[in-house]
């Protein structure tokens, strides 16, 4: 309350790109106002996504002008609205898809086209879970992957924020889901989101146990977040006509072409960030009709409060086996 009477508050902002340690915690950064067609929320919780470190470490192909707080999926409550905007009042409980001021902070300024109502069933952690994570899924599997009910998914690192997302949209639009973690705990959290089945990728064995589930058919869309470490097998495990989703890469990898020639498949990348407008409001779409069905349910992993964003950024690169969306709470 104190904050918001002398009209700061506290937000992570970043001065260099580097690592962790630039993620820098300050207490008296202004609050910003919203403008027209823009709101000001609240947050109670925003999600930490892989993107962020990449874009923190200066590598990615955006670079955003410094400083800046880093964070898109927000949910908490409007506090205030600028002009134009119709669809949302003081109080009510939203997520966004995007913020224009940063998420890592307590108050974030977001589009009013970018925010959407936090359905009752959900709590301020699981809408923090939504935007990127089941956005990219859906993304990644109906908009560019095309997949049809009845073919095979493979999710390559399912336990995470976006492989949980994709568990859950594959399993409800009637795909057969195989999904990968690397710890125990990961692979009961895979499975208890809609795969079918789930395989250690820390087992040196576990791309042939994938071979002898499948059989000759092969999958027919693998969802990659690691294409550095897993493209060249990847090749290996698709049907004809398979494609391969890079959602996530770390790095280079060198694979051989001719793995793509004997099955005629595809390797596709997929990012959120072009997404036409169209092709957003579909997402979203899809989003509701999962939350309202009740089969759409994010999975909230590790929580961190503002102070310990340097190890939240930290843990979503290094740690043993994700599960769920990391959150921070401000």
């Amino acid at each position: 309350a104190m904050a918001a009477t002398r009209n700061a508050m506290r937000a992570v902002r970043v001065f260099e790109f580097g690592g962790p340690e630039v993620l820098k915690l300050q207490s008296d950064v202004p609050i910003p106002s919203p403008k027209a067609e823009q709101v000001l929320i609240k947050v109670h919780a925003c999600g930490v996504n892989p993107v962020e470190t990449y874009i923190r470490s200066g590598t990615y192909a955006r670079k955003p002008a410094l400083p800046y707080t880093p964070g898109t999926d927000v949910a908490g409550v409007i506090e205030a609205v600028g002009q134009q905007v119709t669809a949302f009042k003081k109080g009510d409980k939203v997520f966004t898809t995007d913020t224009i001021s940063g998420g890592y902070a307590e108050y974030a300024v977001a589009a009013a086209n970018r925010v959407f109502p936090l359905p009752a069933k959900l709590d301020f952690k699981q809408g923090a879970a939504i935007a990127i994570p089941y956005f990219t899924a859906y993304r990644a599997l109906c908009q560019k992957g095309r997949a049809r009910a009845g073919e095979t998914v493979l999710v390559h690192g399912a336990s995470g924020g976006v492989g949980i997302a994709t568990c859950q949209i594959a399993r409800a639009r009637g795909l057969k889901v195989l999904g990968t973690a690397g710890t125990a705990e990961g692979m009961s959290t895979v499975l208890s989101n809609g795969a079918h089945q789930a395989f250690n990728h820390r087992e040196a064995n576990y791309i042939s146990k994938i071979k002898e589930y499948t059989g000759v058919e092969g999958v027919d869309i693998i969802i990659e977040m690691l294409s550095n470490i897993n493209l060249a097998t990847d090749l290996q495990l698709l049907s004809r006509g398979g494609r391969v989703m890079v959602v996530g890469s770390r790095g280079p990898i060198e694979i051989n072409p001719r793995d793509t020639m004997s099955k005629e498949s595809s390797i596709i990348g997929v990012t959120l960030f072009l997404a036409s407008e169209e092709e957003k409001r579909e997402c979203a779409a899809a989003v509701f009709d999962g939350i309202e069905a009740g089969w759409l349910k994010p999975v909230v992993g590790s929580e961190y409060p503002l102070e310990k964003v340097v190890e939240a950024h930290e843990d979503i690169i290094h740690c043993s086996g994700a599960r769920g969306k990391m959150v921070l709470l401000p």
